[in-house]
């Protein structure tokens, strides 16, 4: 072989820039359509109970070109057709909790046809600095092409997006080391660095942990105060209204509390054994937070008072049960629930006036609770106030309380106000 035809070849195996530019900026609008379409349909159909941040981009053509070089020089020279990689349209969805990364997976699952998912970092060891993402390669959806493209833009089949999930402090190291690390060259004497940088990733990665099992404490918490304000409300409904609970029957079991712990293992210890039936030990553990003295604001102390409460209440125990919700009142003058718990209670042993009282103090405090104004209404019904009774009922029905025994109410007081005409 000749030298001249030897250069020859190794000339023709050079992609050429100026060519692959150009062809790869004529794409540029298609793939930013197709990226928006994909974004748009993952904004309107993830479904999170915080709302992600996103992130896209279209890699610029220097980071294409070299990244062609280095995976597929041969393809690029010889071909006059887009050269496509996985990262050429990007979508970033930053999440705030770790729980939610699996969450928006397994429904971009059900959204797209995928090619391939990666978990970036997951194989580093304790040692290495890097960060955890989950990539996705997703097919590009039909309803995320352009119309009418020319038939010389038809797209690759190969053409992908890909879709990125990390927390927020994932995210935040990923900037920051893509600056810190691949825009530069470390060497063995950067070690120091590198420890440096692997306990900063190591710090964030507890962090999200952390985060994580506050959101799960905060959950299992929330759950557990839903059931009992439920059980509450059956059993003020019961003894007000003539209700029957659905869990009057219910057999519990009892739980042998350790009374030992956090205040946050201890109150979700309480709410738990509360909502099983074991108001003995629940009252038990409620009395060991309040006298640990928990915090110098009043804030915790107002809501173990008025759990304690709940709990006497349901034990029937009344006096007791108005000391803890005054008590909570009093710590907390904002806590419209214990001041309306103690209504409850007033209601029931039928001093009215003072329930009126204890509703409108609630009401002061937030004037958009449905149950206070129907409650008012019926104690004002009681004291023969028919008018504040009406007036009551009908704010209830606007605020969309649906209860059978509102409907009932206003028949009632319908049927008063026609007997005085």
């Amino acid at each position: 072989m000749s030298e001249n035809k030897a250069n020859n070849n190794f000339f023709s195996k050079i992609p050429a820039r100026v060519s692959i530019k150009k062809t790869y900026e004529s794409y540029i609008d298609i793939l930013e359509e197709i990226m928006v379409a994909i974004r748009l349909k993952l904004t309107n159909n993830l479904k999170l109970s915080s709302q992600p941040t996103y992130k896209s981009r279209i890699k610029s053509f220097n980071s294409y070109y070299k990244k062609v070089l280095r995976q597929h020089p041969e393809e690029a020279a010889t071909s006059n057709s887009l050269v496509c990689l996985t990262d050429m349209m990007g979508i970033r969805i930053i999440c705030t909790f770790l729980e939610d990364i699996e969450i928006v997976l397994a429904q971009i699952k059900e959204m797209f046809d995928i090619y391939e998912i990666e978990v970036k970092g997951a194989q580093q060891s304790f040692k290495e600095f890097g960060y955890e993402s989950v990539h996705v390669l997703v097919k590009i959806p039909e309803d995320c092409v352009p119309e009418n493209l020319p038939e010389d833009k038809k797209l690759p089949d190969e053409l992908v997006c890909e879709i990125q999930i990390r927390t927020i402090l994932q995210d935040a190291w990923a900037e920051v080391e893509h600056e810190l690390i691949y825009k530069t060259e470390f060497t063995p004497f950067d070690m120091p660095l590198r420890r440096k940088l692997a306990s900063m990733n190591a710090s964030l990665s507890l962090a999200d942990i952390i985060f994580q099992e506050i959101r799960d404490y905060q959950k299992n918490l929330q759950s557990e105060m839903t059931m009992r304000r439920r059980s509450f409300y059956e059993k003020a409904d019961e003894l007000t209204i003539n209700e029957k609970s659905e869990r009057k029957n219910e057999l519990f079991e009892k739980i042998n509390p350790y009374v030992q712990g956090t205040i946050d293992e201890l109150l979700l210890q309480a709410i738990k054994a509360h909502n099983a039936g074991d108001l003995d030990n629940a009252i038990l553990i409620y009395t060991k937070i309040i006298e640990s003295k928990p915090a110098p604001n009043n804030i915790v102390l107002s809501v173990i008072h008025k759990h304690r409460g709940m709990a006497h209440f349901s034990k029937n125990d009344y006096e007791n049960a108005l000391v803890d919700f005054r008590l909570s009142f009093e710590y907390d003058n904002k806590s419209f629930r214990s001041i309306y718990y103690e209504g409850i209670v007033y209601s029931i042993q039928k001093q009215y006036e003072k329930a009126v009282e204890c509703f409108t103090k609630s009401l002061e405090i937030n004037e958009y609770q449905s149950h206070t104004f129907y409650r008012r209404a019926l104690a004002y019904y009681e004291l023969q106030e028919y008018e504040n009774s009406m007036n009551d009922t009908i704010a209830a029905q606007k605020l969309g309380l649906e209860e059978p025994g509102l409907e009932a109410l206003h028949s009632k007081l319908i049927e008063k106000f026609d007997m005085n005409m």
